[in-house]
């Protein structure tokens, strides 16, 4: 099968970064399905596994490893346990980042961590969806405790980094279950793009948050979700949180927080990462299957979009080096999809 992987940690101008190779096709086994992928998404996840660090910058892998958290295609083979999918079925998820990733023709997947892909969507277009919406819905319903039925619709939720990937999809859920969201964008055309997406009301992460909060007639925040440098703007977030409220982070600190003002409220910092459960195995592991498979039926019921920003053709090494290239350079708005291979 064809493939695009890396044997060195290099910097993604160089053309060694990544390369297109040839691969054998793996086998379905006990709950595994194998799936021809049709698309594939870039995440801030695939640049960081992939650039040089102090850990890897001298390591040569072996076999070339093979990227890529977000895919969508259909299921040609099952293994002997598999019970929620047959071949032929059309799928969508984001993986497991201890497996070989999508960035290849066919992937082996646990049944229990994909989700059946919305009806009304091309493959590109699911493509966009799975590691965002994971990451999103887990933050909102799972870790802040939301509930998707409208029992917080009279609460505030604060997004930042809300042109990203993870934001998009935040908004949105966040809509749906009538909360009033903030979100942050520091350009016009990323305000635009989450005004477009349901934002009651945008401010810039890059000017101080409490000023703009106030503005918009409130003190307290009920909710806060950090989707970008949590150092950076973890002291605005620990002061707008109102006591006993939550905030919730999916990027790794650099440095210590401060909890002095935390503690004071009795608030809560809760993080988020959407490989946990298949990382780990955790007895809740299809929580992932049910959660993708009811976004899609909100998706074919028009309650929310994809949020694909840009797609690329076809899946090779030159289409995903310019794809982490963008992602890099901090200016993609929406999800950047490459969909199907070079005959």
């Amino acid at each position: 099968m064809k493939a695009v992987g890396l044997t060195r940690y290099l910097p993604i101008d160089d053309p060694e970064s990544l390369v297109d190779f040839e691969a054998d096709k793996p086998a379905a086994e006990g709950r595994d399905l194998l799936v021809e992928v049709r698309a594939i998404a870039v995440n801030p996840v695939d640049t960081k596994v992939r650039a040089p660090n102090d850990s890897n910058r001298d390591v040569v892998e072996k076999d070339p490893r093979i990227l890529g958290w977000d895919a969508a295609g259909v299921v040609v083979a099952v293994g002997p346990d598999v019970t929620l999918f047959k071949p032929g079925d059309e799928v969508f998820y984001a993986g497991d980042i201890t497996r070989p990733g999508g960035n290849a023709e066919f992937q082996r997947i646990d049944e229990r961590i994909v989700g059946r892909k919305p009806s009304s969507l091309g493959f590109a277009e699911a493509a966009a969806l799975p590691l965002t919406t994971i990451t999103a819905y887990e933050a909102l319903f799972e870790r802040l405790g939301l509930s998707a039925d409208r029992q917080n619709s009279s609460e505030s939720l604060l997004v930042v980094g809300g042109a990203g990937g993870v934001g998009s999809i935040a908004i949105q859920l966040a809509k749906l279950a009538g909360l009033r969201v903030i979100a942050t964008a520091s350009r016009p055309e990323s305000a635009d793009w989450v005004r477009e997406l349901g934002a009651d009301d945008v401010i810039n992460h890059r000017e101080p948050l409490r000023p703009q909060v106030e503005a918009l007639g409130l003190k307290w925040l009920d909710h806060i979700a950090l989707f970008n440098d949590t150092d950076g703007h973890w002291d605005a977030a620990a002061d707008l949180i109102r006591p006993q409220g939550r905030i919730v982070a999916i990027v790794e600190n650099s440095g210590p927080l401060a909890q002095g003002v935390m503690k004071s409220k009795s608030a809560t910092l809760v993080w988020e990462f959407m490989f946990t459960r298949s990382m780990h195995e955790t007895p809740d592991m299809i929580e992932q299957h049910r959660l993708l498979c009811r976004v899609a039926v909100w998706i074919d019921g028009g309650k929310i979009r994809s949020t694909v920003g840009e797609v690329l053709s076809p899946i090779s090494a030159e289409n995903l080096r310019a794809a982490h290239r963008k992602l890099e350079s901090g200016r993609a708005i929406g999800k950047l999809v490459l969909e199907g291979w070079r005959s």
